[in-house]
């Protein structure tokens, strides 16, 4: 795992560390097939970060444990910075876990970032795990639209360089956009994937980690009114 301190609060301070992050990233076979693997998803309310892991047994797709974090905004909104302001919130979260998971799904963007250091290659470099970008939207890149069954797929390309797929994990249904982030292959991130979400567009881990930070966003935004006494 890589400590970073002080935490970057311009740009200035955050991209030579961005940069030099990027130069550890590697794309390689995972080591074996992942037993455990963590959905991590965020949600801002106001000047607060709702970050959520979830923890799910790879072969049977069933819940594990859940934990969350909530904490004060310190980074100012820079697109292609998001993860100096998301990583300290989503790091707290996945070490509130019992156990580490042998793989990361992230709510975000892996390599496929004009500086290959999405906030999925962020965590996967920072803490040394195998993770997946599994994003909702194209950050950059271009593409050939996959077919519309379950399974089809494009790559995602930038200045001709491969950076991500494109991903239908649901017939008819818009597809994801897949990067590796680190110690994982382009098609090994698809796979699994793909594999993960055998019934919705989100993966299992994903998808749960987006419903409960959504939910805690809105406790947040609306509080329990406090008993009198």
């Amino acid at each position: 795992m890589i400590t970073i301190a002080p935490w970057p609060e311009t740009i200035a301070e955050a991209r030579p560390l961005q940069e030099r992050l990027a130069r550890e990233i590697r794309l390689v076979p995972l080591p074996a097939e992942p037993a455990i693997v963590a959905g991590v998803d965020a949600a801002f309310a106001g000047d607060r970060i709702v970050a959520v892991a979830t923890l799910f047994d790879c072969r049977t797709l069933t819940l594990l444990e859940s934990a969350h974090e909530v904490r004060p905004v310190t980074f100012p909104y820079i697109p292609g910075y998001l993860s100096f302001r998301e990583a300290p919130a989503m790091l707290a979260a996945l070490g509130r876990l019992s156990r580490q998971p042998d793989l990361l799904i992230v709510d975000g963007q892996g390599i496929a970032h004009p500086r290959r250091m999405g906030i999925a290659a962020f965590l996967g470099v920072v803490l040394g795990l195998p993770a997946i970008g599994s994003a909702k939207s194209r950050l950059i890149g271009e593409y050939d639209e996959p077919g519309p069954e379950r399974g089809s797929a494009s790559p995602l390309l930038y200045h001709g360089e491969r950076i991500g797929t494109v991903l239908r994990t649901r017939a008819g249904v818009r597809p994801l956009f897949v990067s590796p982030g680190h110690l994982i292959t382009f098609d090994e991130a698809a796979e699994c994937v793909l594999r993960l979400a055998p019934r919705y567009r989100l993966p299992e881990p994903q998808r749960a980690a987006d419903a409960l930070s959504g939910k805690l966003k809105r406790d947040c935004a609306f509080p329990p009114e406090k008993e009198n006494g």
